[in-house]
């Protein structure tokens, strides 16, 4: 039987690092389901779903804690495939906040997300350089999950409220996929 398991690798930017990591999960017959993988700052993050058979299951996290040698954190965790039944009728959207860089932000935004109960499914954020000013920019990408019975009005007005006192430009459009 598969076991499905989330593993989190955190450590120094290196090439051939993702290819290491996703070789060792190839030798214990493990197969990658969703991967998010990003440098930051000088550090490499991997967050990975691999399915990887019951009897392979340790022989793998003793093989990934090995990378501990060279400098990196990992951590292993089972998990079940999908909850599917959990955010049943939940309506998804896609959440796009831009403006001037500053402190606060992304805490303004999300506690704003938090007291309508709305779950946030994925979130990306970066500041990167303005092209004529240079003035640092942020930029939020997500996509957040709406309770059932929440009408937009309910939970759209505060949040534009939390992107007028942030300063930020907000758009919230239906979830493409």
């Amino acid at each position: 039987m598969d076991k499905h398991i989330v593993i989190t690798c955190v450590g120094p930017d290196q090439v051939g690092l993702v290819d290491q990591v996703t070789e060792t999960i190839l030798e214990k017959k493990g197969n990658v389901q969703e991967s998010r993988m990003a440098r930051l700052g000088g550090e490499f993050a991997m967050l990975l779903m691999v399915t990887v058979p019951e009897t392979h299951l340790k022989d793998l996290e003793k093989k990934l804690e090995k990378l501990q040698d060279d400098g990196y954190h990992v951590y292993t965790r089972e998990t079940g495939r999908d909850i599917p039944s959990r955010f049943q009728g939940w309506v998804p959207f896609d959440l796009d906040v831009t403006g001037a860089d500053h402190e606060g932000i992304l805490h303004s935004i999300t506690h704003s997300l938090a007291e309508k109960n709305i779950n946030v499914e994925l979130l990306d954020t970066a500041v990167t350089s303005a092209p004529m000013s240079g003035t640092p920019l942020f930029t939020l990408n997500a996509v957040i999950l709406v309770p059932p019975g929440l009408s937009r009005e309910e939970w759209n007005r505060p949040l534009e409220q939390a992107g007028s006192d942030a300063n930020v430009n907000i758009t919230v459009t239906p979830y493409t996929g």
